[in-house]
C-alpha cells in the first residue's frame, strides 16, 4: 500500500469528503455425510487465455519505528477502531487523538480513509503482499453474476466429472463448492482456485493418486472426498478472516516453532489466506504460496486479476436496520448462548441464542414460535434453516440477511413469503446443525459477510446490547444498566422478555423466486 500525503490540498479534501460519509451512515448495496468417490477422465479442453498481469506488489521491509511514531495508513474494506488499534499494537484513543475528523459513532471505516496511526514495532513482521480483496473473498455481491456449473463445466480438470453425496442429496463438483460457499458464505471462485492450487481440479483430468481423497491438503481420516475436504477449508478461511477482521489475531505460530506477525497493513482475506498456507506448507512453500508467482497468480489465471475487480462491500458507518427478539411479545424466553460461531466452528462469534420457555429439558417440539426481527422476504429455507432477506431483492449476498437456525420444517415459512417484523417464522427445534436442547439461533450478515454479535457494530435487539466473553456461548445482554447473562440452565438471571408491540398479519404474500417456482 502506498503511503498517502495528508498534508496536500487532494488528500485534506478526499478526508473530509470521507468524514462526511462517516456520519451519514449506511447505504445498503444492491452436518451431512460423504461417501468415498472417484473422479473420472474429462474429455473436454480449456480455452487458452492470455496471461494475467497480478497489479499488487510486494513492499519494501518495514523500518523499525520508535515507539508512538505516526504512520500513514489508508482504510481498508470493513476496517474498524477495535481491529486497527490490536494490529498496530496501540490504542483506539492514541487512533483518535491522531485522527479527530472521526466521530465518536463511527462503526465502519470507510474504504479509502486516509488516516495515521501511532505504532509501537512488533519484531517478525510477514509478508506486506496482499494476495485477495475481501470483496473476492466472501460470498457477496461480486459473485453474483458467477455460475460455478458453468465454469466448472468449461475446465478439463477432474471436477467436472466428480460426484459426491452430500446433504442429503448426490452432488456435482460443482454442486458442493455452491453448498459449501453458500453455508460458509466463502466465495464460491476462492474455493475453486484453491481446488486447483492444491490438486489442480480444473486443468488435471486426472486426479493425482498422490493427493487421493485429500484434495485440498488436509490429510484427516474424518475430511476425506472434496466435500468435507471443502467444509474444512472454509471453516479454517472463515477462521483465519474474522478472527484478523475484529483485531483478535496478531500472531500464529510456523511449524517450525518460529511466530509469523503478519504485516499491520495486511487486508482481512490476505492473512487468512497466509495461515491457510501455514496450516499446510513447510516454510519454502509457504513464502511461494503466499506470494505473487504462488495462489495469487493461480486465481488470476483463472478469474482475472482480482484487484481490477475489487469493490468495497462494507461501506463507511455501516448501521444495523432496528430490530425486534427473535420471539413474541411477552414471553418468557432464555437467553441460552452468548457470542459463539454463526456456522461450523470458531469465527466469527456472530450468532445468539434463545429458547422458549419450557418444563421439559434437551430436544422437544415446542409449540412456540420464533419470529422475524424485521420486515423482510424469506429466500432459503434448509434443514433446520430460514433465512430472511431485510432488502427484499431475493438474493442472501446482498445488503442486511438474518440467519435463524434450528427451526423445525413443521409449521415452517415458504421460501419466497413477505413477512413483517414480529411475524412467525417457525417452532425452535433441534433439527439442523448441532444442539443439544431445543432453541433459535440467529445471527447477521451483511453484503455476505458475518457481523460479529459484539464489537464494533453490535447485535442490538430492542436495545439489548450483546457483550461476549472469554469463550464462546459465554456473554451477557445488556441495556439501561441490566444485564441478563447467557445460560444453558435457563434460570432467572438468563429470562428476557420481549417489549415490542403486538401486531396482527395478513394472509402471507409469497414473492416468486426461482427456489419457490420449483
Amino acid at each position: 500500500m502506498i503511503p498517502i500525503n495528508l498534508h496536500s490540498p487532494a488528500h485534506k479534501l478526499c478526508a473530509l469528503l470521507l468524514a462526511a460519509a462517516l456520519v451519514a451512515g449506511c447505504v445498503s448495496a444492491p452436518a451431512p455425510t460423504s461417501a468415498d468417490s472417484t473422479p473420472q477422465p474429462a474429455t473436454a479442453s480449456a480455452e487458452t487465455t492470455a496471461e494475467p498481469v497480478i497489479t499488487s506488489t510486494p513492499q519494501p521491509t518495514r523500518p523499525l519505528y520508535d515507539a508512538g511514531t505516526l504512520v500513514d495508513y489508508t482504510a481498508q474494506t470493513g476496517d474498524n477502531l477495535i481491529a486497527l488499534a490490536a494490529r498496530f499494537n496501540t490504542t483506539i484513543r492514541e487512533i483518535r487523538a491522531a485522527n479527530p475528523i472521526i466521530p465518536d459513532t463511527a462503526t465502519t471505516l470507510p474504504p479509502g480513509f486516509p488516516m495515521r496511526i501511532p505504532i509501537y514495532y512488533r519484531a517478525y513482521w510477514g509478508s506486506q503482499y496482499q494476495i485477495l480483496p475481501d470483496g473476492l473473498f466472501i460470498n457477496g455481491p461480486a459473485q453474483i453474476d458467477f455460475d460455478t456449473q458453468a465454469f466448472v463445466d468449461s475446465q478439463p480438470g477432474w471436477l467436472k466429472n466428480y460426484r459426491e453425496y452430500a446433504a442429503g442429496q448426490r452432488r456435482t463438483g460443482a454442486g458442493l463448492v455452491d453448498l459449501v460457499a453458500q453455508n460458509f458464505s466463502v466465495s464460491p471462485r476462492l474455493l475453486l482456485a484453491l481446488l486447483e492450487y492444491q490438486s489442480g481440479a480444473l486443468t488435471q483430468p486426472i486426479l493425482d493418486d498422490d493427493i487421493g481423497p485429500f484434495v485440498m491438503g488436509y490429510q484427516h481420516p474424518f475430511h476425506r472426498g472434496v466435500y468435507l475436504q471443502l467444509v474444512w477449508a472454509a471453516n479454517l478461511l472463515n477462521n483465519n478472516y474474522y478472527l484478523w477482521r475484529n483485531g483478535k489475531l496478531i500472531e500464529f505460530d510456523r511449524p517450525d516453532g518460529t511466530i509469523y506477525r503478519p504485516d499491520p497493513w495486511q487486508n482481512a482475506a490476505s492473512v487468512s489466506l497466509q495461515m491457510f498456507f501455514n496450516s499446510l506448507k513447510p516454510m519454502n512453500e509457504f513464502n511461494s504460496a503466499i506470494g505473487p508467482e504462488g495462489f495469487a497468480r493461480t486465481y488470476a489465471e483463472l478469474f482475472g486479476d482480482p484487484w481490477q475487480a475489487d469493490t468495497s462491500h462494507i461501506p463507511g458507518s455501516l448501521l444495523q436496520p432496528e430490530l425486534r427478539l427473535p420471539m413474541p411479545p411477552g414471553e418468557l424466553w432464555s437467553h441460552t448462548g452468548g457470542p459463539h460461531t454463526a456456522w461450523g466452528t470458531g469465527a466469527p462469534w456472530a450468532a445468539l441464542d434463545f429458547a422458549p420457555g419450557s418444563e421439559t429439558q434437551g430436544c422437544f417440539n415446542s409449540t412456540s414460535w420464533s419470529t422475524a426481527m424485521a420486515n423482510g422476504l424469506v429466500v432459503r429455507t434448509d434443514v433446520g434453516v430460514v433465512v430472511l432477506d431485510l432488502d427484499q431483492d431475493g438474493d442472501e449476498r446482498t445488503g442486511w440477511v438474518l440467519f435463524y437456525l434450528h427451526l423445525a420444517e413443521t409449521g415452517r415459512v415458504n421460501v419466497g413469503q413477505r413477512v413483517q417484523a414480529g411475524q412467525p417464522l417457525g417452532h425452535p427445534s433441534c433439527e439442523g446443525g448441532s444442539s443439544t436442547g431445543t432453541h433459535v439461533h440467529i445471527a447477521r450478515k451483511y453484503n455476505g459477510e458475518w457481523v460479529e454479535a459484539a464489537g464494533a457494530l453490535p447485535f442490538v435487539m430492542e436495545g439489548w446490547t450483546p457483550v461476549e466473553g472469554n469463550f464462546a456461548y459465554i456473554g451477557t445482554l445488556e441495556r439501561l444498566g441490566h444485564t441478563i447473562r447467557a445460560c444453558t440452565c435457563s434460570d432467572a438471571a438468563s429470562s428476557i422478555i420481549s417489549r415490542a408491540p403486538a401486531v396482527s398479519f395478513p394472509t402471507p404474500e409469497i414473492i416468486p423466486t426461482e427456489e419457490s417456482e420449483e
